[in-house]
């Protein structure tokens, strides 16, 4: 027997009740590494039990963490939490019914055909993916706003108007934002709504929110007589929402089954719940990051799904990994500028892009194979002598992976017999809880994003310093070194202000040699 069938062998861990196995036979972890972080892995197997018992686990904000009660309200620790699942749970499959059968139909009465989501982040890209994933049988073809990017906008309603039929008016619009001051769902927002009167169309009477109550979009949406409104609650984070009303409302209206979904998603928990390593796949995940990396985040880990509708699954897991794992301080105060970065695409298309490098280049990373057992639904024809597509697909995943291997470069298999919303719920959970574990292996607050809130606070700076360089600007040309005297700023910063104003009709500019030469004066 070689020694790799055995070491795979002992490294595999299956659940055949998913259709679902984890593989770390090829990241080369010794067979006692377990017991070298028996006071991490106790921490952490103590941890998510805080965590799902409604302990203050998100100490920065103060708040309990709830993504997992989202699959089993049954784990909420209160009645009143339990009914903030259930009774929301209801009432958008209820909506999604209606909607379905043309009960909730737009001012002209026709049913709705297409859909739109406005939203960024998490609020956005859990429903891209399970779009993507899940949504081929959609009886509403959906359509995202989920930057704030006018030309984007543009082209998305450009599509919406002149590809589809009865255009906007056939188009629900769900806006998603927990707050509500969110400037980039507000932005799309206010871009939709100036779309949709501009075709005399109401734009509440063709919009749905998904908020916390009492928030600024709550708020407007009353105002604006919007269809409904869904509850967005603050013991769920963005880039774990996809479970809660922000991922379902979109599925139940594209008809996936979310019931399914959810299901999936428990049967996962409850396997990995136990506090036995090798029976806990998402332990065996987070141990395998931790050991590729040192502890310190040292390896890139690049995720490869070898079935096209998993084209997302690599953008949605940065967001998961990348937000709630790279923080600059532990929970003890300590710097320690953990994370992990996550980059991917698909196979075999990598086949013919960076699988090049990541087999003779810089061995910075390890890679995450997706596999999916099943080719397809039906008969399959032969592409050679008693070979399929689906053949082929499998032997490049098996053939990249002993490729990379050889060159000595690790990886994981995670397999699934077919995408269906029970093995997606499963694989998300899964995810979920491998960030839990090793966040809590390696002491950090998985919970909360100061970074991305620094981002905004930046941005808002930005955006304050450009009305002021816009009073600035006069009949005259001055140079940013002149405005940024008289508006008491730093120059660089003005001359970028600037130069935005001058490219979007505001300002004009004569070049000079030299930024500091260029002249602007009012348009």
């Amino acid at each position: 027997m070689s020694s790799l069938w055995q070491t795979y062998q002992n490294s595999v861990t299956r659940y055949p009740e998913l259709g679902f196995s984890i593989d770390t036979s090829r990241m080369d972890m010794p067979a006692d590494y377990s017991k070298k972080l028996e006071k991490e892995i106790s921490r952490a197997f103590d941890g998510i039990k805080k965590i799902e018992a409604g302990e203050i686990m998100n100490p920065d904000e103060g708040r309990m963490v709830g993504h997992y009660w989202l699959r089993n309200a049954d784990l909420a620790p209160n009645d009143e939490l339990k009914k903030q699942i259930t009774e929301p749970l209801a009432e958008l499959k209820d909506f999604a019914k209606k909607v379905h059968r043309g009960e909730i139909a737009n001012t002209k009465g026709g049913r709705f055909e297409n859909l739109l989501i406005i939203g960024i982040g998490g609020s956005a890209l859990g429903p891209q993916f399970i779009y993507e994933a899940l949504g081929a049988e959609s009886p509403l073809k959906t359509y995202f706003f989920d930057n704030t990017d006018p030309a984007g906008m543009d082209a998305t309603l450009t599509d919406i108007i002149t590809k589809t039929q009865g255009g906007l008016s056939k188009t629900l619009s769900v806006v998603v934002s927990k707050s509500g001051g969110t400037p980039e769902t507000r932005n799309g927002m206010l871009e939709a709504q100036a779309a949709y009167e501009a075709t005399g169309l109401e734009f509440g009477q063709h919009a749905a929110a998904i908020t916390g109550e009492g928030s600024k979009l709550f708020n407007y949406a009353k105002e604006n007589n919007f269809l409904t409104i869904f509850p967005m609650e603050d013991w769920v984070g963005g880039r774990t929402s996809v479970m809660s009303t922000v991922g379902l409302v979109p599925a139940a209206l594209q008809g996936i089954d979310i019931d399914a979904f959810l299901e999936g998603a428990a049967a996962m928990d409850a396997l990995t719940r136990v506090d036995n390593v090798d029976d806990n796949a998402a332990m065996q995940l987070a141990l395998a990051w931790h050991h590729a990396g040192n502890g310190k985040g040292e390896k890139d880990m690049v995720v490869l799904p070898y079935k096209d509708s998993l084209v997302l699954f690599s953008k949605y897991l940065q967001q998961l990994v990348m937000e709630s794992l790279g923080k600059e301080k532990d929970l003890d105060g300590n710097t320690v500028h953990q994370g992990i970065a996550v980059y991917g695409n698909k196979g075999s298309t990598d086949q013919h892009a960076y699988v090049q490098q990541l087999r003779d280049g810089v061995p910075n990373f390890f890679a995450t194979f997706i596999e999916v057992r099943k080719g397809r639904e039906g008969d399959s024809v032969e592409v050679d002598p008693n070979t399929t597509s689906a053949d082929y697909l499998q032997g490049f995943l098996r053939g990249t992976r002993s490729a990379l291997y050889e060159s000595g470069r690790k990886s994981i298999t995670l397999s699934i017999e077919e995408v269906n919303a029970r093995t997606i719920g499963a694989l998300i959970a899964l995810f979920e809880r491998a960030v839990s574990h090793y966040a809590l292996l390696v002491n950090i607050n998985a919970y909360h994003q100061p970074g991305v809130e620094a981002g905004k606070a930046a941005a808002g700076i930005f955006l304050d310093l450009l009305q002021k360089v816009k009073g600035a600007l006069g009949d005259n040309e001055q140079t940013a070194d002149q405005i940024a005297s008289w508006i008491e700023a730093d120059a660089e910063d003005v001359y970028h202000c600037l130069t935005h104003l001058a490219s979007n009709g505001v300002a004009v500019v004569s070049a000079g040699h030299s930024p500091a030469e260029d002249s602007f004066k009012k348009a």
